[in-house]
């Protein structure tokens, strides 16, 4: 299977990261494009494309934008790079290439909405890639691609920067929203959706820093040369990180619909040290694991994973070897989103606590059997009852693990032992 390089074109080039760099690689020229486009148009273009957001959740983008008020005086675009799911370190490396596609996708995507102010919301923990991508709004406005009247036309754009504070929930929209307000970063009810009342009680988008990064190229090259790659209903390219014990961890850019098990076998090169694969959570913490015996049987795009009761999620396939222990795994994992829970919603907020009150008697050897059943309990009555997904997020690769291992925690509580 062929495998395109539309977001990692730039690696291996010297200086990737300048403009210059970027110039002599067609940079810009989408947005010169762009320009000379209505914006309606552009939102046409892109829904065509079928551009999905790379978030996670997978929304197609064109469709997005569409839902924002045409004759709305005031507009904002954020672009999502807090990057805060267990196992994702794409967007750093996109910044880390080349932090122009961002500012470019950035400026015709608020073209295409009309907005004509953006931040940009970063993990304060991305120092490097900070400094990389300020840099580039710096050498941006000096060459008049952001500012006042941009490269001659009508049309006026600012970018900044705004730097959070490591909160997972951050990660969600509008929970995102409530941060750069300089609230205490909380999801907010919707409706309204944020393309009605988000920043400001303004109409805004919120968009991935991988589905910014893409939007140039769609636009250079035609929405069909895009559609061209991927599946009918996953088209393009996604950047998949891959973490565990495998010979070449890091990351990858494929097209949808590319094999899993040909992914971690002859991309990543296998597992390292003769060791074999136990399982594999495909998309990042929140996602269900997947069995070894599954993992044949799935293709990286939203439907495969959804078929396979799982999701494709932030593209975080983290691999799990033969001996690595599921009670450990999911006491990290349960601890993990207790700890990021806001404690706005009762289900999530009590409930990963009582998971990880449980997980801690299971890995202490303090548990009945009937445990496992109550984690599954517990998480049915998390899923689906909250402002937004993180109780989702901890209740759903509970109930896997406790399901398609169940075994292996019974035997683990009864064995008494930490052997």
């Amino acid at each position: 299977m062929e495998k395109p390089k539309i977001v990692t074109r730039f690696a291996g080039l010297a200086d990737s990261r300048s403009l210059d760099t970027y110039l002599r690689h067609d940079g810009y020229q989408a947005l010169h494009k762009a320009l000379a486009m209505k914006p309606a148009e552009l939102i046409e273009l892109v829904k065509a494309s079928g551009l999905r957001g790379r978030g996670g959740a997978g929304f197609p983008t064109g469709l997005k934008w569409s839902f924002v008020p045409k004759d709305a005086p005031e507009k904002y675009l954020l672009c999502n790079n807090d990057e805060g799911e267990p196992g994702t370190f794409k967007d750093r490396y996109i910044l880390e290439l080349s932090p122009h596609m961002l500012v470019e996708g950035m400026i015709i995507s608020a073209y295409a909405i009309g907005a004509q102010k953006a931040y940009i919301y970063t993990r304060c923990e991305f120092y490097e890639e900070i400094a990389w991508m300020e840099q580039a709004i710096h050498e941006a406005y000096r060459h008049g691609y952001l500012g006042a009247n941009i490269l001659g036309s009508k049309f006026s754009f600012d970018l900044d920067h705004y730097g959070g504070a490591g909160a997972y929930i951050c990660g969600e929209e509008t929970g995102l929203i409530s941060s750069l307000e300089g609230k205490k970063g909380q999801p907010k009810l919707k409706p309204p959706f944020p393309a009605l009342s988000g920043y400001l009680n303004k109409p805004t988008v919120v968009n991935n820093t991988e589905t910014l990064a893409v939007i140039p190229w769609i636009v250079q090259h035609g929405p069909e040369k895009y559609r061209a790659i991927g599946t009918e209903k996953s088209p393009g390219t996604k950047l998949f990180c891959i973490s565990g014990p495998v010979k070449r961890p890091g990351v990858y850019e494929l097209p949808l619909g590319y094999p899993l098990q040909k992914f971690i076998e002859d991309d990543a090169g296998g597992l390292r040290d003769g060791k074999t694969l136990k399982a594999v959570i495909p998309g990042g913490a929140s996602a269900p694991v997947l069995t070894a015996d599954e993992v044949a049987k799935v293709t990286l795009d939203y439907e495969s994973m959804a078929n396979a009761k799982t999701m494709l999620g932030s593209g975080a396939v983290i691999v799990i070897p033969e001996g690595q222990s599921m009670v450990e795994l999911l006491k990290v994992t349960v601890d993990f989103f207790h700890h990021e829970s806001c404690g706005q919603c009762t289900p999530c907020r009590e409930g990963t606590g009582w998971l990880s009150n449980v997980m801690h008697g299971i890995y202490q050897r303090k548990a009945k059997l009937k445990d496992v059943e109550k984690m599954i309990a517990i998480a049915n009555n998390m899923e689906g009852r909250t402002i937004c997904a993180l109780s989702d997020a901890c209740a759903m690769p509970t109930r896997a693990i406790a399901t398609k291992f169940g075994d292996e925690i019974r035997s683990y509580i009864q064995r008494g032992n930490h052997g």
